[in-house]
C-alpha cells in the first residue's frame, strides 16, 4: 500500500498483540522493519521484538511517537491514564492513532492528546497467526486515505469489521474479543473428559481440537444456520440428542449469554473514567 509505504509506525506497548501486529505489518510487507518503533517498559520484550522482528525498540513513549504518521496504542487499560499524560503535547494533531485498549472511549483519547483521527480496534488473540476477528470504527475525522491505511493494519491480524456505533467495539470486546477464552475453556473440558474416559491426553487434544476446528471451518463454509448444522448430527434418540438434552439442562446457553454480559458490562466500565 503506497500510502503506508512512507509512514513511521510507533506502537506504545510492546505486549503479545503488539508483536502480532507488527508481525502482520511485515508478513504483509506494509513497511519495512526500519519504520517500525516500539516502546515497553520491559527489556526482555525490547530484546525480543528488536531481535526477532527486526524493529526498533525503546523504553520511552514519548520517544516512540516522536515524528511518527501512525501510532498504535497496545497497552493495558489499567496503564491508559498514566500514558496518556506522558503523551500529552508529545503527539502532532495530523497523526492517524489507532487504539486497541479495552473499554477506552474514543473522546478520552482526543481529550488528552488532541487527536482528531482515531480508530478504536477490538482485535482478538488468533490474529496472532492472521487469524482474528476484529471490529473497528472511526472518528469522523479521520480521511479516506487513513480509513485505508487503517484497514490495511488491520487486516494484518485477519478478517475486520467495521461498526458505526462505538458502543458496538465494546460489544465486540465481549463477544469475539474475549471469545477465544471461552473457546479454550470448551477445549479444555472436553480433552478432560476425553481423558477420563480413557484416552490418552495427545489423543483426546487431537480429537477435540480437530473437531472444534473443522466444526468451525464446516459452519462457514457451508452458510447454513447453525441450528440446521446441529440438526444434522443429531439422530432422534441417539447419543448427540442424549448430549445435547443434558447442555440445555445445565443451562449452557444461559451461561454463556451471562458471561458475554458481564464482559460487556465489564468493557463500559473500564470506559467509565470517560463519563463526564
Amino acid at each position: 500500500m503506497e500510502a503506508l509505504q512512507a509512514s513511521r509506525v510507533a506502537l506504545v506497548g510492546g505486549g503479545m498483540m503488539a508483536e502480532a501486529l507488527i508481525r502482520g505489518i511485515l508478513g504483509k510487507g506494509l513497511v519495512p522493519p526500519e519504520q517500525i518503533i516500539a516502546s515497553d517498559p520491559m527489556p526482555g520484550r525490547r530484546a525480543h521484538l528488536s531481535e526477532i522482528l527486526g524493529v526498533q525498540t525503546t523504553d520511552s513513549n514519548a520517544a516512540a511517537v516522536a515524528g511518527a504518521g501512525i501510532i498504535v496504542l497496545a497497552i493495558k487499560p489499567q496503564t491508559l491514564g498514566k500514558v496518556l499524560a506522558e503523551l500529552s503535547g508529545q503527539v502532532e494533531s495530523s497523526v492517524l492513532l489507532l487504539t486497541i485498549v479495552a473499554g477506552a472511549k474514543i473522546r478520552t483519547i482526543q481529550k488528552a492528546l488532541g487527536v482528531p483521527a482515531i480508530v478504536r480496534i477490538m482485535p482478538n488473540t488468533p490474529g496472532q497467526i492472521g487469524e482474528g476477528m476484529s471490529a473497528w470504527t472511526a472518528t469522523p475525522e479521520t480521511s479516506p486515505e487513513q480509513r485505508e491505511q487503517a484497514k490495511a493494519i488491520i487486516r494484518a491480524l485477519g478478517e475486520e469489521i467495521y461498526v458505526e456505533d462505538e458502543h458496538h467495539v465494546d460489544m465486540a470486546t465481549a463477544l469475539s474479543g474475549s471469545g477465544p477464552a471461552y473457546v479454550f475453556l470448551i477445549i479444555e473440558a472436553l480433552i478432560d473428559v476425553g481423558v477420563q474416559l480413557g484416552f490418552a491426553r495427545p489423543v483426546a487434544e487431537k480429537l477435540v481440537l480437530q473437531t472444534i476446528k473443522g466444526s468451525a471451518t464446516f459452519a462457514q463454509q457451508s452458510g447454513m444456520h447453525p441450528t440446521i448444522l446441529r440438526n444434522m448430527v443429531t439422530s432422534p434418540g441417539g447419543t448427540t440428542a442424549e448430549a445435547l438434552y443434558q447442555l440445555e439442562k445445565g443451562g449452557l446457553r444461559t451461561t454463556l449469554a451471562q458471561a458475554v454480559w458481564a464482559a460487556y458490562q465489564k468493557a463500559e466500565q473500564l470506559g467509565s473514567l470517560d463519563k463526564e
